[in-house]
This record gives C-alpha cells, structure tokens and sequence, in this order.
C-alpha cells in the first residue's frame, strides 16, 4: 500500500512541477484547429458517402 501512495504523491508533484501547460490563448487555438479539421473530415467523408451512394444506385439501376 505504500509504494501505490508514493505513485500517487510523485504523480501529483510531477503534474504541478514538471509538465508543461499550455497558456489559455493556445488552447484556444489548438481547440480551434481541432474543430476546423473535424468539419473538413466530417465533410469529405460525407462527400465520399454520397458518391459512394450515387454510383451505387446508378449500378443498382443498370442492374435491374
């Protein structure tokens, strides 16, 4: 049970000393990037889906 709270207690001394948080102005922006490269991947899997759709239906129509 000790070394499970010395991981815990070095854990919580290394967040607040030794790792690197961003500032809030570059948060924002990381979180703006994110949201911008969802949208444009939301958007080019929707436009392969509806092409993916179109050309099948077109097969399906020669087919029947």
């Amino acid at each position: 049970m000790n070394k499970v709270t010395t991981y815990f207690k070095e854990s919580y001394s290394e967040l607040l000393s030794k790792v690197s948080w961003p500032t809030w102005s570059e948060l924002q922006q990381s979180t703006v990037i994110v949201l911008v490269a969802t949208l444009l991947i939301t958007a080019m899997v929707w436009v392969m889906d509806l092409l993916a759709q179109t050309g099948l239906k077109f097969i399906y129509s020669l087919l029947a």
